[in-house]
């Protein structure tokens, strides 16, 4: 009795914690310079997040996400959506191939069968349902269909006259698609998946829509938009789209199902046309959207109950097509740097780019080798940083090359100055990442009880120990520079101490 009693409350447990609200993040691949999976996973590990979004079912992802517990949403990309919709077997042979073969070991926990199909590929709009229909009975058929849902993101420009949010109802248009699919996650207990980009909804505007009230800033009661049937206030976009989204439902007769934002973010830079595209708005938009959800506001329709959110997106895409903002949506470059210094304090341990406790000055990888060598006995020297434990026999003498010695040098400089942005800087050869370089026994400031096993996203020619590598080549060789670096130090420090 007494172990069911302890069962049953595990059970409720987990129940609540999967109720939490999460935010998670896309995973777009068009980048130049795309970074292998395994560093991607250890980004994201990093960083503490814990649900992402993949736009198809990479084999190569799928194997780095493996025993991570990081929950992992999968897609059926478009172009395979009229293969799928139209044969039983070619759905179940892709649930085969890219979810029973990766399952448990990857946490899979939902599959988009397409994106925004009905707006962007509305040709295959007629077999959309019976895709999602033939892919849900492949899971019943592999018995995973209670652990892994089956959605299809839709673009929230299908909704119509979305303010009010009261008066919103879905374009009828595409009411013979829409009924059955509400049909369908309804009857498999599933969610709505909706893209969001208050960024459109303001730039479309003409102005009727405030920046403050995209960006979720603090207004005023007079200043907030009040919908006038319900009374009610919306001080920001995204909360007006969700409740218009579940008027639309409730238009159709559909009350019960949750919604959930698969897309949603605000771009860094843009073109001369795109003047709100900036690093400030971004940050502002993606800090403040964090703390929404992860406080469990809710919307004024369902305070309380907050929607979990993916951001759009983990890196910026150089490789995407049109406008300056396209490229421009990620949190991270290719190296893992962080675009912004996110602004979550109070928010937990999620994203750690949030920021000022969590931050270290590292050497900007690819960087002029005799520049670094000029910061860094600057660094060890006037800069009156502890070098020794970059001598040979301590603790950071490995890996012996100049990005590595300097990264520790500049870290160690930019803690002691209080972690001000100038002092991370060095004539242009340094900048200031979330991930901890700290590595083996070489523990760099603020990084004490964290582990460092994030060094080779960040500065990947760091534990480079090849002859041809340009750190190598001009930073010493079996020793000496050691020597040199002891001689520096014990001269800057008769002169400066």
């Amino acid at each position: 009795m007494a172990l069911l009693i302890l069962l049953l409350l595990l059970a409720v447990s987990q129940a609540t914690a999967d109720e939490d609200p999460y935010i998670g993040v896309n995973i777009g691949t068009d980048l130049s310079d795309m970074p292998h999976p395994t560093q991607v996973v250890a980004l994201l590990k990093a960083q503490q997040i814990r649900h992402v979004r993949l736009y198809d079912a990479d084999r190569g992802m799928l194997v780095a996400l493996a025993n991570t517990g990081i929950r992992v949403m999968v897609s059926i990309p478009n172009e395979q959506l009229l293969g799928i919709g139209q044969s039983n077997a070619t759905a179940a042979n892709w649930v085969s191939r890219n979810v029973v073969a990766h399952y448990p070991a990857t946490n899979i926990t939902a599959i988009c069968v397409g994106s925004e199909v009905l707006t962007t590929l509305p040709n295959a709009a007629p077999v959309l349902v019976n895709a999602m229909k033939f892919i849900y009975s492949a899971l019943v058929a592999s018995n995973l269909d209670n652990q892994i849902k089956v959605s299809s993101p839709l673009s929230s420009s299908i909704i119509l006259d979305s303010f009010p949010p009261s008066q919103a109802f879905f374009n009828r248009s595409w009411n013979p698609v829409l009924v059955p699919m509400l049909n369908f996650l309804q009857s498999s207990g599933s969610f709505v998946m909706l893209n969001i980009y208050p960024y459109y909804d303001y730039m479309q505007s003409n102005g009727v829509i405030p920046l403050d009230y995209a960006l979720f800033k603090p207004l005023s009661p007079t200043k907030e938009a009040v919908d006038s049937n319900t009374l009610v206030h919306y001080s920001n976009v995204f909360d007006a789209v969700v409740d218009a989204a579940y008027f639309a439902m409730a238009f159709l007769n559909f009350t019960n199902i949750p919604v959930i934002v698969t897309e949603t973010g605000w771009p860094s830079k843009g073109d001369s046309n795109e003047p709100d595209a900036t690093m400030e708005n971004a940050n502002t938009y993606n800090s403040n959207l964090i703390r929404h959800v992860i406080n469990k506001t809710g919307t004024p329709k369902r305070p309380g109950i907050a929607v979990s959110t993916y951001i759009y997106e983990l890196y910026n895409e150089d490789m995407k097509t049109g406008p300056t903002s396209e490229k421009n949506w990620g949190l991270f470059d290719a190296n893992g740097d962080p675009i912004y210094i996110l602004r979550l304090t109070g928010s937990g341990s999620l994203l750690a780019n949030d920021t000022t406790n969590q931050t270290y000055c590292t050497a900007k990888d690819g960087a002029d080798p005799k520049m670094l060598q000029a910061a860094l006995d600057w660094a060890c020297g006037p800069g009156k940083v502890d070098c020794l434990p970059l001598l040979q026999g301590k603790p950071c003498y490995e890996p012996d090359n100049v990005i590595a010695h300097a990264t520790y040098a500049f870290d160690t400089y930019y803690h002691r100055m209080g972690k001000t942005s100038d002092s991370c800087d060095f004539n242009g050869v340094a900048d200031i990442t979330t991930t901890d370089p700290s590595h083996g026994s070489c523990i760099f400031p603020g990084s004490i009880g964290r582990n460092g096993t994030m060094v080779n996203i960040t500065a990947p020619s760091m534990n480079s120990t090849s002859s041809d590598s340009p750190g190598r080549n001009f930073y010493g060789r079996e020793g000496f520079t050691s020597i040199l670096l002891l001689i520096k130090v014990i001269v800057w420090n008769i002169i400066f101490l």
